[in-house]
């Protein structure tokens, strides 16, 4: 049985984390994702998840840190018990023009790839929208990305596939095998959920996901599920009404 996962950001707004914890732990969740927020008391975080049942596979880290700070990351990654590192963001005005830059972004995600595999932990890189539109020279950088970083995985946000302008379906298709870890959220109808950034809570949005998760189940071997909603007005409604949705779609494959 693989269990879901819950993607702390989702929380952030909603402290203090021992609450936070406690109510997720309640409706069902025993693993969450990680993020920069979290990762002040390693040691104290720890005590608070093992006091909940509730572990850390995996967890993001800027790649400022991962090039930077490189052996704080991984003494950070000991005490939570991490071993799926995903690279999550690349701010606006670091991001490459064309494929040649992209390329060499990819070159930068493959050195930090080779020193995690080194440690006995797995890396890959999380999308958003940006990286399906297309940069000047016509390159879709997420293209770019899987073709030249090869030892790279890939934690698939499905919602960001479809803002970004793509089908979601086409690149589980053709790129399934890289595919580690998935973001499980949805996207609210047009012009609804305007304070919550146009998020939905999983299964009360758009995004198709019964069939995303057979295609998932068929074209990859993906394990992590993390949950996650950018910006709820409730966290507790969110992660209640997503994990018995996502429940449903998987039926007994859970």
């Amino acid at each position: 049985m693989v269990d879901y996962s819950f993607q702390l950001y989702s929380a952030r707004n909603f402290l203090p984390w021992d609450e936070v914890l406690k109510r997720i732990a309640a409706l069902g969740y025993r693993k969450v994702e990680g993020f920069g927020g979290v990762f002040d008391d390693p040691a104290g975080f720890r005590s608070m998840m093992d006091g909940n049942g509730i572990t850390m596979p995996s967890a993001h880290f800027g790649i400022e840190a991962l090039e930077g700070a490189f052996d704080e990351v991984l003494r950070t990654c000991e005490v939570l018990g991490i071993q799926n590192i995903y690279c999550p963001f690349l701010m606006p005005d670091q991001r490459p023009e064309d494929r040649a830059g992209w390329e060499g972004f990819a070159g930068r995600l493959s050195a930090i790839g080779e020193k995690i595999s080194a440690e006995g932990r797995a890396f890959g890189w999380h999308n958003h929208d940006f990286e399906f539109r297309p940069a000047k020279d016509g390159s879709v950088p997420m293209e770019v990305i899987l073709q030249s970083a090869t030892t790279v995985g890939w934690e698939a946000d499905i919602a960001w596939v479809i803002r970004g302008g793509a089908d979601p379906m086409e690149w589980i298709s053709r790129y399934g095998d890289r595919i580690t870890a998935v973001h499980v959220k949805d996207i609210a109808p047009e012009g609804e959920c305007l304070d919550e950034d146009g998020w939905a809570d999983v299964g009360h949005g758009i995004v198709a996901w019964k069939n995303l998760m057979r295609a998932l189940r068929e074209k990859s071997t993906v394990s992590i599920f993390v949950m996650e909603h950018d910006n709820p007005s409730d966290f507790g409604r969110f992660a209640s009404r997503s994990i018995e949705a996502a429940n449903k779609y998987r039926g007994t494959d859970r």
